[in-house]
């Protein structure tokens, strides 16, 4: 048996379509791009291995999620007046992605669906502080913090295989049916709805462990209809490299480009044509061991953000956990073909 070949089944559903899309609020903020600083893509959702096929069946990922960031902004008004307003966010997310992948090919490749589901605690402040033309000052703060059960986050995906060649194309989008509630600064859903398609391209060379993988996709969101305000399009790039240094230990590097292409809109949109932008990066570290018949992965990955426009930054820590269907025993073939 390749000594690496049975990765595939575990490795990518923690990363690919096993790992469904979707963003929860992690920083309303004062002026900024998308919606109060949030966007629908979550950045950081896909990884290493993402496009290689996996093991026909169905498939468990949790992922603990943890963010800490913040954002400020001031402004300069005429007659001399100032604003300054920021906000700090933390977020302790956790993910449950059922899926389930077909063994018979559709289109020449194998197709997956899925379903994501979020329950998580965030807790927000935000403060301001008004300098008026003569030099007077007023400032305020307000503190807030929810528990409770996000959207949900459909998904399909198909994959194709060709040796160390590996593409795959994804569609996902979000029902907003979680905790949202436009009066406050703390939310678990979005608001609205949104349609996110892309693809992506994995090279995994079995016999010596290397591994490349980017996934890039456009993000097209609806207005919400609390607040009467439109997201723009946003683009965004999750790419991933790796080594595996034996059969059962992955390291490497993770990393995103998160980029808003269009301003925001509808009559809710207040502040001016913004347009977010940020970029992050950081090491990983993956283990593959058997659990009974099964097969499970453990990967821990750490994002450090910068060059952030209209958005909050900090950190971002992804801790997953999948079970799949075991690769077979025997020496394996290509799962897809063209």
């Amino acid at each position: 048996m390749n000594r690496f070949a049975f990765i595939r089944s575990a490795s990518s559903i923690a990363f690919g379509s096993g790992v469904l899309l979707g963003v929860f609020v992690i920083a309303p903020a004062v002026a900024v791009a998308d919606e109060f600083g949030v966007s629908f893509w979550l950045p950081g959702l896909f990884g290493s291995l993402a496009a290689t096929p996996q093991q026909p069946g169905f498939s468990l990922a949790t992922i603990n999620y943890y963010t800490d960031v913040s954002a400020g902004r001031g402004f300069d008004f005429q007659h001399g007046a100032a604003i300054v307003a920021g906000i700090d966010a933390n977020a302790d997310i956790g993910l449950f992605i059922p899926s389930y992948v077909f063994g018979t090919p559709v289109l020449g490749g194998q197709l997956a669906v899925g379903m994501m589901t979020v329950f998580g605690h965030q807790e927000v402040s935000a403060s301001a502080t008004l300098t008026g033309p003569f030099g007077g000052v007023l400032s305020g703060s307000r503190s807030d913090s929810i528990t409770g059960v996000g959207d949900l986050y459909p998904q399909a995906a198909l994959r194709w295989n060709e040796g160390v060649h590996n593409f795959m194309t994804y569609v996902t989008g979000d029902a907003p049916v979680g905790a949202y509630d436009s009066q406050r600064l703390a939310n678990i859903g979005i608001g609205h709805s949104a349609v996110d398609s892309g693809a992506g391209y994995t090279y995994f060379n079995p016999q010596t462990g290397h591994e490349l993988s980017a996934v890039a996709g456009f993000t097209y969101n609806f207005i919400n209809p609390s607040t009467n305000y439109q997201n723009g399009v946003d683009f965004h790039l999750d790419w991933g490299a790796s080594q595996f240094l034996t059969k059962q230990i992955q390291v490497g590097l993770v990393g995103y480009v998160y980029d808003q292409l269009t301003v925001d809109s509808g009559s809710g949109d207040l502040l001016g044509p913004f347009e977010s932008r940020v970029i992050g990066v950081g090491p990983q570290i993956g283990f593959v061991f058997p659990v009974s018949d099964l097969q499970g992965y453990l990967n821990l990955k750490c994002y450090k953000e910068f060059d952030a426009a209209d958005r909050a930054d900090g950190f971002n820590v992804w801790l997953t956990f999948a079970i799949t269907p075991a690769m077979p025993s025997e020496t394996p073939k290509p799962m897809i073909t063209k």
